[in-house]
């Protein structure tokens, strides 16, 4: 696969026929010898990914050429200096609110398609971001992130799961989707793809520009514009076993979700957790 849209996005692109991990292989990258060689925004992408993980621990499996592994390596700076590691926390959020800015142009293009098709009623969908970052059609998941900071602590490789094509037997799980099944038709992977990484280039510029403020450079106001998290009833299994149940209200500047607990009506700043959406 050529991938020429994407190609023009970033500075240097890699396609591979198959690997484990292209999180561990653009890792290995942008630390190892050639390091110069890979400048921010160099991308290694595949279909045929075999031992990709998500967030937790999980597992990210699909059949040969229906998905996409995608990895983009970050090495923030604001002018000649590192972006301080404390502002780290907010890349998982920006590659989220990207794809699904991506896939959300995807949808509205094929239904708008669809529209235009004689005696077609096209369907509508919503193209949502779930805390912290996982993609959902109408509240099934399409596509997850994954960030993992360098070794050096020089930047971080953002990786991303996409169901392009696969159909419904595929699916990893009863929560899943794709783009195929969403929309009936297959899209053009580097079509998708272009858009992703456009959207990315984009939000990593203007949060740069603004010194990784979350505020100034508009990256707050556009996650919690699209995420569906916000405003709903919603249990989080934080890290240490415990869960939370109530009512997720806002982002607070450093990313962490406010959750306002149904026990005892206080609010809680959430870090990191396993984000159910609970329907009453």
């Amino acid at each position: 696969m050529e991938f020429p849209l994407s190609r023009e996005v970033v500075p240097r692109f890699e396609y591979l026929a198959e690997t484990g991990s292209t999180n561990d292989v653009l890792v290995g990258h942008a630390v190892g010898e050639d390091a110069a060689a890979w400048p921010e925004l160099s991308t290694v992408v595949t279909d045929n990914q075999t031992r990709g993980r998500g967030r937790l621990g999980r597992t990210w499996l699909a059949p040969t050429g229906k998905s996409l592994a995608i990895s983009v390596l970050l090495r923030p700076r604001v002018g000649a200096a590192p972006l301080p590691i404390d502002h780290y926390g907010w890349f998982p959020l920006l590659a989220g609110a990207a794809m699904t800015r991506a896939v959300r142009a995807v949808v509205e293009a094929s239904l708008a398609a669809r529209a235009n098709e004689p005696g077609e009623a096209a369907p509508r969908h919503e193209v949502t971001l779930k805390w912290p970052n996982d993609v959902l059609i109408d509240g099934y998941k399409v596509s997850g992130i994954l960030s993992e900071l360098l070794p050096d602590a020089q930047g971080l490789v953002i990786g991303a799961g996409l169901n392009v094509s696969l159909d419904e037997h595929d699916l990893p799980t009863l929560t899943s989707t794709s783009l195929l099944l969403v929309t009936g038709s297959a899209p053009d992977p580097d079509a998708v793809l272009a858009r992703y990484l456009t959207e990315l280039r984009q939000l990593t510029r203007a949060f740069l520009d603004a010194e990784g403020d979350p505020v100034r450079s508009g990256l707050l106001h556009a996650v919690t514009e699209l995420c569906a998290t916000i405003g709903g009833v919603v249990r989080v299994e934080l890290p240490g076993g415990t869960d939370l149940v109530g009512t997720a209200i806002a982002l607070d500047v450093s990313g962490r979700l406010i959750v306002e607990d149904q026990a005892n009506g206080e609010p809680q700043a959430v870090a990191a957790g396993d984000v159910t959406h609970l329907r009453y």
